[in-house]
């Protein structure tokens, strides 16, 4: 099973990715997973990216590409993989249509996680995170006993420098001028499906499984 996931910062792309490696005991590649592991491996993509990321610099395509190329085309993602940060342009949208097609693996399903921004923002500020153990609350949707205070662990709670309503309106207006054009990518190519990712965790998760086993 060959997923891709899509989704605004703070929608819950991630905890979704880590329930469904479970359930169907797959793969989860982020972009930032597989750049860590070119680089680790010592690769000449991840030589390549290193150097760029070193230099402030964005990594350019071709290197992405490549490292995604490199990430695919081991073994563990025969079973299946669920793809989670690429890609971000048509662009690279096309080129992952090459490599899999390549590999000759085909993507079952584009699962987007939708959550309007009102409801992003007010979910980034107030989120609180334990500076001890990393423990994630919210001051309305999930707030610790005592204010400040970690439930877990006792540690302080703090609020990330990013998590501010500009910052996170600027965030979403990136992602929505990326990813509109990868909507109508994919939902030419029959492969895009939204997800209503304002309902509790666990009706989203229910949600994309039943979709995955249809």
């Amino acid at each position: 099973m060959h997923i891709l996931l899509m989704g605004p910062p703070g929608a819950g792309k991630g905890t979704q990715a880590a329930n469904l490696v479970k359930e169907f005991t797959i793969s989860h590649i982020s972009t930032g997973d597989m750049f860590r592991a070119a680089i680790k491996a010592g690769t000449e993509l991840g030589k390549q990216a290193k150097a760029c990321i070193d230099a402030g610099n964005l990594v350019p395509d071709e290197i992405t590409i490549g490292i995604v190329r490199e990430r695919l085309s081991q073994d563990d993602c025969k079973k299946g993989f669920i793809l989670d940060g690429f890609p971000r342009t048509v662009e690279q949208a096309d080129a992952l249509t090459e490599i899999l097609s390549d590999l000759g693996l085909k993507l079952k399903s584009v699962l987007d996680v939708n959550v309007p921004s009102a409801d992003l923002v007010e979910r980034a500020v107030g989120r609180r995170i334990c500076k001890s153990c990393g423990a994630t609350y919210h001051i309305k949707f999930n707030p610790s006993k005592v204010e400040g205070v970690c439930d877990e662990c006792g540690g302080e709670l703090f609020q990330r420098p990013d998590d501010t309503e500009e910052t996170m309106k600027n965030r979403l207006s990136v992602y929505d001028a990326q990813t509109k054009p990868l909507i109508d990518y994919y939902t030419k190519a029959g492969l895009y499906v939204e997800v209503d990712g304002r309902q509790e965790i666990g009706k989203v998760f229910a949600d994309i499984v039943d979709i995955l086993k249809d």
